[in-house]
């Protein structure tokens, strides 16, 4: 069986995104990856145009990566003012997913910090070498927000 798997890293200015093929076969499983980058909106836009520009981006890569699965960082709490916009923002890449009609799994950072080094309050750092390491790559995916959505997809290819 294999599964190609979308992590996303939301955000307003930039969202991250990394796709990865999960493969099993004769009780062997197989994890590469696919792409990565990063969606990025313009602070001198208005809000509504970096909403649109979210959902058109968003629909472009999922047309290009063709994702069996979604996997979403859940919004974490910081300051009241970011995660009200990163929550419109997740709104619209919520709205993408249901229009396209793709099956997700959310986790929240300590899951996914939990999944990648064993211990839920690992430092960034640790995490995108345990991406590195897992995808096998000659060194860490740039920017963070990509290496971040690896992070998401290997978590959810963990529970398959």
């Amino acid at each position: 069986m294999k599964k190609r798997i979308l992590g996303i890293d939301p955000g307003l200015a930039t969202v991250g995104f990394g796709a990865i093929d999960w493969q099993t076969k004769e009780q062997q499983t197989t994890v590469q990856m696919v792409d990565f980058g990063v969606i990025r909106t313009s602070a001198d836009m208005e809000m509504s145009q970096r909403l649109c520009t979210l959902f058109d981006d968003l629909h472009t890569v999922i047309e290009d990566l063709q994702p069996d699965l979604v996997a979403i960082e859940k919004l974490f709490f910081y300051r009241m003012a970011n995660t009200i916009v990163v929550a419109q923002a997740r709104g619209v890449l919520m709205l993408v997913l249901g229009q396209r009609k793709l099956p997700y799994v959310e986790f929240a950072p300590p899951q996914i910090k939990q999944a990648l080094t064993n211990y839920g309050k690992a430092d960034k750092s640790e995490v995108q070498e345990a991406v590195m390491r897992e995808l096998d790559l000659d060194e860490i995916p740039r920017p963070d927000d990509a290496a971040d959505a690896l992070a998401v997809a290997l978590t959810a290819s963990f529970q398959l």
